[in-house]
């Protein structure tokens, strides 16, 4: 086997030594020519006071439409801040009307399955059938109109406000 030695210390690269003929080979600075920027003075006139005036009526005027169009923007908000109220309680309803809907007719169906489980003819189950389903046709006939005069009144309730808010638009223009 070959026997590797290590020294301590690896050896040192040499550093460039900076030589005298450095400043020969510098690349000279250039600077830009510096020129004094020409002054333009205005004169100083008086405007006519017809100018004057004319300006801040149109100032005073822009003022004005700007508070009528932020008042305007800002009874828009509220507007459709209550709509979005009234929607989402009402939408809320009418969900709970359909789950009550629905648990009404499961309850309904899971009666008739003990009524036909007791059954002892085929006549009985016939016969219980037929009453159920009887039964199931008025109370969803119920169901299907209540449910209308819900989403009746969800969107009349929900278009409301928006109905006043054009009316007193239009009376505005």
């Amino acid at each position: 086997m070959a026997e590797t030695t290590t020294t301590a210390n690896p050896p040192k690269a040499k550093k460039p030594v900076a030589s005298a003929i450095a400043p020969a080979f510098e690349t000279p600075k250039f600077e830009l020519p510096k020129f004094e920027i020409p002054k333009f003075e205005i004169p100083s006139m008086e405007m006519p006071a017809a100018f004057r005036e004319l300006a801040e009526k149109g100032i005073a005027q822009a003022k004005e439409n700007y508070e009528k169009i932020k008042s305007a923007a800002e009874q828009a908000t509220d507007v459709l801040e209550d709509t979005y109220s009234t929607a989402s309680k009402g939408c809320c309803g009418y969900g709970l009307k359909v789950i009550e809907a629905a648990r009404t007719n499961s309850n309904a169906a899971f009666d008739l399955m003990a009524d036909l489980m007791k059954a002892k003819s085929y006549a009985e189950v016939v016969e219980k059938s037929t009453a159920y389903l009887r039964a199931q046709f008025e109370s969803m006939t119920a169901q299907a109109k209540e449910l209308g005069e819900e989403a009746q009144k969800v969107a009349s309730e929900t278009a409301e406000p928006i109905k006043e808010s054009f009316s007193s638009f239009g009376k505005a223009a």
